[in-house]
C-alpha cells in the first residue's frame, strides 16, 4: 500500500511539473509571436472560468465558455473510456471516429422518423447508438480475433467506410432541401437531451457521461470480462494458456469501447447540435486517444484526462479569438502541453543526467576523504 501510495504521488508531482514547464515553454513561444503575450496567455489559461460583475449587481459573464469546457469534456471523456478499453486489451484500435458518426446518425433516425414520449424517444436514441456503435466496434474486433487483420488499418478503413456512409445517407435522404446548407431538419424536443445549465447546451448527458465513467470502472475491476481484458492486454500467450479464450475477449472488448463512442456521437447530435450536420465533428474521434494516453488507460484517470484537455482546447480557442495569436501557434502550443504530460521519461532523463552531472564530484570526495583516512 504504501508503495503504491509512493507510485500516485510521484505520478502526481511528475504532471504537475511537465505542465509547469509545458506552460512556460508555452508563454516563451506566446511571447515571441504577441505583442501582449501575458494577456494573450491568460485568456489560455483562465478563458475557461465565468467572471462575476458586481458593477451593476451580482452577474455571471462568460458562462457560455464554462459550458463550452463541459460540452467539450463530455464527449472526450466518452471517446476516452471507448478507447482505453480497446487499449486495455492491446488493440490500437482507431475506429472511434467511425462509431461516433454512425451513433450520431443512429440517432438522427430515431429522432426524425419515431414518435415517442421523451423519455422512451431519449432511451431508444441513446440505445442506439450505443447498439451501432457495438456492431461497428465488433467487426474489426472479428477481423482480428479470426484473421488477424491488423486493427489499426481495419479501423482506420472502417472510419472512412462510416463516414462516406454517414454523408451518403443525410445528403440522400434525411437533409432538408430547403436549407442553405447540408443538415436534417432540427429534432423534436422529445428526442433532444434537456439542458441542465441554463445558458449553456450542457445537458443530462453529464449525468449518462458519470454512469458510464463507472460502468468502465465496474467492468475492469469487478467482472470477470474485465479480468480477462488486463490479463490479456500484459501478455497474451500467458492469458491462452490460462485458459482464456483470446479470440472472444478481442471481439468483445472492440466491441464494447464502440458503445461509448456511439453514445459521443448521440451527445452531439441530441445534444450539442440538435440536428445532423454533414461533417459533424470531424476528427473529434481521434482526441479519445489523447484522452486515453494521458489517463494511462485508467478509467478512473478519464475524467480528469477529458477536462484538462477540454479546458486546453476550449481555452486555445478563446485565445485565438481574444488575441493576436494566430490559430496555428496556438494548436503548436497546445500539442507542446500534451507532449510534455504524455512523455513519460521526461523526469527519469533529468534524474539520470543531474546524476551523471555529479557523480565525478561524488567520486572526487569519496576519493579525498579517503585519501585523508589514509594519512
Amino acid at each position: 500500500m504504501i508503495t503504491a501510495r509512493r507510485q500516485l504521488f510521484l505520478e502526481i508531482v511528475r504532471i504537475v511539473v511537465v505542465v509547469i514547464l509545458a506552460l512556460l515553454l508555452g508563454f516563451f513561444i506566446t511571447s515571441l509571436v504577441s505583442e501582449e503575450p501575458v494577456d494573450a496567455y491568460t485568456e489560455l489559461l483562465t478563458g475557461p472560468f465565468p467572471r462575476i460583475s458586481l458593477e451593476s449587481g451580482f452577474q455571471i459573464r462568460g458562462l457560455n465558455r464554462f459550458g463550452n469546457w463541459l460540452e467539450e469534456s463530455i464527449t472526450l471523456i466518452l471517446l476516452g473510456l471507448s478507447v482505453s478499453i480497446a487499449f486495455r486489451a492491446r488493440q490500437f484500435s482507431l475506429g472511434a471516429e467511425g462509431q461516433l458518426f454512425l451513433g450520431a446518425l443512429a440517432t438522427g433516425f430515431v429522432g426524425l422518423l419515431i414518435q415517442a414520449p421523451l423519455v422512451l424517444h431519449l432511451g431508444l436514441g441513446l440505445l442506439a447508438a450505443g447498439i451501432v456503435g457495438f456492431i461497428w466496434g465488433l467487426i474489426p474486433g472479428v477481423l482480428k480475433a479470426y484473421l488477424n487483420a491488423d486493427e489499426i488499418v481495419s479501423t482506420l478503413m472502417l472510419n472512412v467506410i462510416a463516414v462516406q456512409l454517414y454523408q451518403f445517407i443525410l445528403f440522400r435522404y434525411l437533409r432538408d432541401p430547403t436549407y442553405g446548407y447540408i443538415a436534417t431538419p432540427f429534432f423534436p424536443e422529445t428526442a433532444l437531451l434537456p439542458l441542465i445549465i441554463p445558458g449553456t447546451r450542457v445537458s443530462i448527458m453529464l449525468f449518462v457521461m458519470i454512469a458510464a465513467v463507472v460502468a468502465v470502472w465496474f467492468l475492469m475491476t469487478r467482472t470477470p470480462l474485465g479480468y480477462e481484458i488486463k490479463i490479456l492486454g500484459a501478455n497474451r500467450r500467458f492469458a491462452e494458456y490460462g485458459g482464456i479464450n483470446s479470440k472472444r475477449v478481442i471481439s468483445l472488448a472492440m466491441a464494447v469501447s464502440g458503445i461509448f463512442a456511439g453514445l459521443a456521437g448521440a451527445h452531439l447530435s441530441m445534444g450539442l447540435l440538435r440536428q445532423l450536420t454533414l461533417n459533424l465533428s470531424p476528427g473529434i474521434g481521434f482526441e479519445g486517444i489523447v484522452v486515453a494516453l494521458l489517463a494511462r488507460n485508467n478509467p478512473k484517470a478519464v475524467p480528469v484526462a477529458g477536462l484538462f484537455y477540454a479546458y486546453l482546447r476550449t481555452g486555445a480557442q478563446i485565445m485565438e479569438r481574444s488575441s493576436d495569436v494566430t490559430r496555428e501557434v496556438v494548436l503548436i502550443i497546445q500539442a507542446i502541453i500534451i507532449l510534455f504530460v504524455t512523455a513519460e521519461r521526461i523526469l527519469p532523463l533529468v534524474q539520470q543526467w543531474w546524476q551523471r552531472r555529479r557523480s565525478p564530484d561524488v567520486l572526487l570526495d569519496s576519493a579525498e576523504a579517503g585519501a585523508g583516512g589514509g594519512q
